[in-house]
C-alpha cells in the first residue's frame, strides 16, 4: 500500500512494518489481567452474562478442541462484555479421578512402589502434592489462547466449596431414595480396577470369534465369550418359539462342568437371531442378569476383578483372553463345536482411559435413581426452558435421556470425593452431611469408594458460584446463559448437569441455551488421531502464527454441531488476513486517518464514503445476528470479505487518489477510514483479540478494546444508490483488471484506454478512479484498438495493447493454463460423477471440490475469451 509519511498526525503512533504476534500477545495478556477486565462483580447492576467452562482435567494439555471450545466462548463472552453485560467466564479443572491416579501410581510404580505401599492417606497426599506440582499446565496454555476468565474466580472439583457442594446433593438424593446400594451388573476395568458408568465405555467393531456351541443334541447356542459358559445358570429360548417349547422348563448338562441348568422361557430372546438360544449367564452379561432376575437364576462369578479365571477346574488362574481358546478346544475335542466364525465383527465396550476390554461383572456399587432426574431434564428442553442448538441435536439428548440408566457412581480409586456413608458393626448404615459428625466407636468405618468424576462436574454450573451456600454469585450468574460443549460430551457431561441443576435449583435449568460444535479434523474430514499422525497441537500453531491466527481458522469452521476441519494452509491464510488488517490500519494512520468527533454530514460524504458506511450498516447487522445464531463461521466469513474485499482491496484503493491530492475531501476520507476501521475492528475482537486491541488502541488512543461498545448497526447509513454505483465500478475495474491478468500485462504497466458508455451506466463521476485503479491511460492521436471489452451496464473498453505483450508467448501460455483447467474439469468431475465419495466424503470435501469445479469452469470460459482476444 502507498504511503503518506507527512498525513500522519502528530500523536499517532507509528505501527512496526510487520505485526508480530510474539511481541504482542503476552504484553497485552498480562495488561487484560493487570487492569481486572476480565473480572466480573455479583454486586454490578448490568445484566448478566455467564458461561462456566467445561473443566479440564487436571491432566491435559490444551489440545484442538480445547481450542475450538475456548475460541467460540470466548467470542460470546467478549462481545457481551463490549455490549455492556456484566460477563462471567467462569474457569476450571476436573479433578480427573482415573486419569490423574494413573499417572501418580506410575509414577510410583517408577520408583518400585504401589499405592498399597503408602497407604490411602499417603497416596492422596501424593496426587494433591503432583497436582501443585505438574498439574493444571493448561490453565498457562489457555493465557497462551487468549482466554478472557475471570482467574479470581478459579475453581477445581475437589476443592473445599465443591467438596461441600458434593457432600449436600449426595445427602440429599440419599434421603430422597435417589441415591442406593445393590448388586447389578456393571462395566468394569480389569486394568483400572473400577466400575465405569456407560458413558465412560467406548464401543467398536473389533475383530472377534462366534463360536456355536452344542449343549445336547437339542440345544445349541453361540457366543462370543466362550469363557464365560463356565459361569451359565441357563439356557433361554423365547415362549412362543414353537421350536423349542416343549424343552422349557427342562434341564441340560453344561459342558465341562457336569452341572445341570434350566431351559427357560424368556420374552428377551430374539427367535431370528442365531439358533433362537441364548446362554445365561446371569453375573457377567446385564441382559443375562435381567434374565436371571426375571426367573429367579444364581448368579455365578467366575472369574475375579483382573479377568481372571476362578471357577475350579482346568482352567482356574486364566485370564479370560487365555481361557477363551483353551474352552474353545476342550469343547472341539468332545465334539461339541458346531460352527466357528473368525473374523466376527462386533461391538466390543472399552474403557475410555486405558482402551482395556470391559468386562461386564455383577459387584455391589452405588447407583443413582435416574429416572425422576432424566425425565425432568427431558422435560426442561421439550417445555423450552432449555435451547439446544442446533435443534435437531435435541433428537440425540432425548435419546439418551429418555432411555437412561440407573447411573453407577461408585469408583474403586483412592482419589476423588469419598462416598460419605458409615457402615456400623451390626450392619447400619449412615449417610453424612457435610454439617454432620460421623459415626464414631469400634466397628464404624467409611465407604472405601469415590465418587463418579461426573457426579461433581455434574454440580459445576451452581457449585461453583458457591452452592449450597445462597450467594450474591449464585444468585446474580445463575442460571448461567449458555453452554458450549463439543456433542460427544451431549451424553457424558450436559445431561449429568441438567438432571442436578434441576434437583438442586428448584426446577431452575442450569443453563438457557445448550450451543453445541462438532470435533475437530484434518482438511480431509478425517478424524485426528496419533495412530494416523495427523494430531496438530494447537500450542504449535500459536507459536509460528499467532494465538489470533490459530483462533480465526478454528472459528471460521465452526458451524452449528458440524465438525470442524482445519489445515495447516488455512492457519497460514488466517495470519495472512491478521497481516492485512495490520496493513490497512497501518496505512490510515501514515495517512491521517483518525476517529476524533462525530462523522461528515452526509452530504459532505463521496459516493465512495457512502458505499463503504452502508456496507458496513449491513455487515453489522448480519453479524449480530449470525453471533446470535452460533453461526461463527458465518461471523468470520462476513468480517474476512468485509476487511479484505470491501475495506482493504476497494474502498482503501478507491480513497488513495483522495487522499493524494489533499483538501477537504481527503480529511472528509480519513474520518471515513478511521471509522469504518474502528468499528472493523471491535467486530472483529471477540474471535481475534490481540490484533485488534494493538490496532485500535493505535488508531483510537483508547484504553483498551476490551471495554468499547460492541457496534450498533446504523440503519441510516444504507445507501442503495451508492452500493449499485460502486458495485458497477467495481464490475468494470475487475473486468479489465482480469483481461489484463490474461494478456500477461504486468499489474504496474499502464494501457492506453477508451471508455465508453460511463454516463449510461451512472458511473461517469468515477472515469479518474476507474482509470487509476485500472492502470488505463487516456487515449492519444495514435490509438488504435486492439480488443475491446463488453461491460455491464452498455459499458465498453477499448483498449491499445499493441507492443505491450508477446503474443506468441502469451497464446502458448493460455493454452497451457486451458489444458489445466481441463484437467482440473475432469478430476473434479469424476470425484462428484462417484456415488461413494459423495455418499462418504464429509459436507465440507464434497463442497470444496464442487467449488473447484466451478472454479475451473469459469477459468475455461476467461481463458477462451482471452484468446479470441488477442491479435491475430
Amino acid at each position: 500500500m502507498t504511503e503518506r509519511l507527512d498525513a500522519r498526525r502528530p500523536d499517532a503512533p507509528e505501527l512496526p512494518a510487520q505485526y508480530q504476534p510474539g511481541e504482542v500477545e503476552q504484553r497485552r495478556y498480562e495488561q487484560w489481567v493487570a487492569g481486572g477486565h476480565f473480572r466480573a462483580s455479583a454486586q454490578s447492576d448490568k445484566p448478566p452474562f455467564t458461561i462456566v467452562i467445561p473443566p479440564p482435567n487436571v491432566t491435559g494439555s490444551l489440545h484442538m478442541g480445547h481450542a475450538l471450545d475456548h475460541t467460540v466462548q470466548d467470542s460470546l463472552v467478549r462481545r457481551k462484555r463490549m455490549q455492556g453485560f456484566e460477563a462471567l467466564w467462569l474457569p476450571g479443572m476436573d479433578h480427573a479421578g482415573i486419569a490423574t491416579q494413573n499417572v501418580v501410581e506410575r509414577q510410583l510404580a517408577g520408583q518400585g512402589l504401589s499405592r498399597h505401599d503408602l497407604g490411602r492417606e499417603k497416596f492422596v497426599e501424593r496426587v494433591w502434592q503432583w497436582k501443585a506440582e505438574s498439574g493444571g499446565a493448561i490453565l498457562g496454555q489457555m493465557r497462551r489462547l487468549g482466554d478472557s476468565v475471570d482467574w479470581e474466580r478459579e475453581r477445581f472439583t475437589m476443592d473445599e466449596g465443591l467438596s461441600r457442594a458434593v457432600q449436600t446433593i449426595f445427602k440429599k438424593l440419599y434421603d430422597d431414595g435417589l441415591i442406593y446400594r445393590a448388586n447389578r451388573i456393571i462395566n468394569w476395568c480389569p486394568r483400572c480396577l473400577t466400575a465405569l458408568s456407560d458413558i465412560e465405555v467406548e464401543h467398536t467393531d473389533d475383530d472377534g470369534e462366534l463360536v456355536s456351541i452344542r449343549y445336547s443334541d437339542d440345544v445349541v447356542v453361540a457366543t462370543t465369550r466362550a469363557e464365560t459358559m463356565l459361569g451359565d445358570t441357563a439356557v433361554a429360548v423365547h415362549p412362543d418359539d414353537e421350536r423349542y417349547r416343549h424343552l422349557i422348563g427342562t434341564e441340560v448338562e453344561l459342558p465341562l462342568t457336569g452341572r445341570r441348568i434350566p431351559i427357560v422361557g424368556d420374552e428377551h430372546v430374539d427367535p431370528s437371531f442365531g439358533t433362537g438360544m441364548v446362554k445365561v449367564t446371569p453375573a457377567h452379561d446385564p441382559n443375562d442378569f435381567e434374565i436371571g432376575q426375571r426367573h429367579g437364576l444364581p448368579a455365578l462369578t467366575i472369574m475375579d476383578e483382573r479377568g481372571v479365571i476362578t471357577a475350579h477346574g482346568p482352567f482356574q488362574g486364566l485370564d479370560r483372553f487365555e481361557a477363551r481358546p483353551a474352552i474353545v478346544a476342550a469343547l472341539r475335542e468332545q465334539g461339541r463345536i458346531v460352527a466357528e466364525k473368525r473374523p466376527y465383527v462386533h461391538a466390543v465396550g472399552h474403557c475410555s482411559r486405558c482402551r482395556t476390554t470391559v468386562e461386564p461383572r455383577l459387584s455391589l456399587q452405588w447407583f443413582v435413581n435416574t429416572t425422576p432426574l432424566a425425565k425432568a431434564a427431558g422435560d426442561a428442553v421439550r417445555d423450552g426452558r432449555v435451547r439446544i442448538e442446533p435443534a435437531e441435536l435435541s433428537k440425540r439428548y432425548f435419546a439418551w435421556v429418555d432411555n437412561m440408566h440407573d447411573w453407577c457412581i461408585s469408583r474403586q480409586l483412592w482419589w476423588g470425593h469419598r462416598i460419605p456413608v458409615w457402615y456400623g458393626p451390626d450392619d447400619e448404615i449412615v449417610c453424612v452431611g457435610p454439617d454432620e459428625e460421623p459415626p464414631t466407636g469400634a466397628g464404624w468405618r467409611q465407604d472405601e469408594d469415590v465418587l463418579d468424576t461426573w457426579f461433581s462436574s455434574g454440580l459445576w454450573p451452581f457449585s461453583t458460584l458457591g452452592w449450597p451456600e445462597r450467594t450474591p454469585e449464585l444468585a446474580k450468574f445463575y442460571p448461567t446463559s449458555v453452554l458450549v460443549t463439543g456433542y460427544d460430551i451431549l451424553f457424558f457431561w450436559v445431561a449429568r448437569m441438567m438432571m442436578f441443576g434441576l434437583y438442586a435449583m428448584d426446577g431452575r435449568p442450569p443453563f438457557e441455551v445448550v450451543a453445541l460444535h462438532g470435533m475437530v479434523r484434518d482438511q480431509h474430514g478425517k478424524k485426528m488421531s496419533k495412530s494416523f499422525g495427523n494430531v496438530v497441537d494447537p500450542l504449535d500453531w500459536i507459536d509460528r502464527y499467532g494465538a489470533d491466527a490459530t483462533r480465526f481458522t478454528l472459528a471460521r469452521g465452526a458451524n452449528p454441531g458440524g465438525d470442524v476441519p482445519v489445515s495447516e494452509d488455512w492457519c497460514q491464510g488466517s495470519r495472512n488476513f491478521c497481516n492485512k488488517l495490520w496493513n490497512a490500519t497501518r496505512f490510515a494512520l501514515l495517512n491521517g486517518a483518525h476517529t476524533d468527533g462525530p462523522l461528515p454530514a452526509t452530504a459532505d460524504l463521496s459516493t465512495v464514503d457512502r458505499w463503504v458506511l452502508s456496507r458496513l450498516a449491513h455487515v453489522t447487522a448480519e453479524v449480530d445476528a449470525q453471533f446470535e445464531a452460533y453461526e461463527f463461521a458465518k461471523v468470520c466469513d462476513l468480517l474476512y470479505h468485509f476487511a479484505w474485499d470491501d475495506v482493504c482491496d476497494w474502498y482503501v484503493e478507491l480513497s488513495k487518489p483522495v487522499l493524494a491530492e489533499g483538501g477537504p475531501a481527503a480529511e472528509v476520507s480519513r474520518r471515513v477510514l478511521g471509522h469504518v476501521l474502528d468499528q472493523l475492528l471491535r467486530l472483529l475482537h471477540p474471535v481475534i483479540p490481540f490484533v485488534t486491541e494493538e490496532l485500535w488502541i493505535a488508531l483510537t488512543g483508547g484504553e483498551t478494546i476490551m471495554t468499547a461498545a460492541w457496534p450498533v448497526a446504523d440503519r441510516t447509513f444504507v445507501d442503495d444508490a451508492a452500493e449499485g454505483e460502486v458495485g458497477t465500478v467495481q464490475r468494470v475495474v475487475t473486468e479489465i483488471r482480469r483481461f489484463r491478468s490474461d494478456q500477461g500485462l504486468r499489474p504496474t504497466q499502464r494501457v492506453a484506454a477508451r471508455l465508453a458508455g460511463l454516463a449510461g451506466a451512472g458511473v461517469a463521476a468515477h472515469e479518474r478512479l476507474i482509470r487509476s485503479l485500472a492502470r488505463l491511460d487516456v487515449a492519444g492521436d495514435d490509438f488504435q484498438a486492439s480488443a475491446t471489452l463488453a461491460m455491464p451496464g452498455e459499458v465498453s473498453v477499448a483498449l491499445d495493447t499493441r507492443g505491450s505483450i508477446d503474443v506468441a508467448a502469451e497464446r502458448a501460455r493460455l493454452t497451457k493454463d486451458r489444458a489445466a483447467a481441463e484437467k482440473e474439469v475432469t478430476q473434479a468431475r469424476a470425484k462428484l460423477d462417484n456415488p461413494a465419495f459423495v455418499g462418504k466424503a464429509p459436507e465440507p470435501v464434497v463442497n470444496k471440490i464442487r467449488d473447484r469445479l466451478a472454479a475451473a469452469e469459469a477459468d475455461l470460459v476467461r481463458i477462451d475469451a482471452a484468446l479470441e482476444a488477442l491479435p491475430s
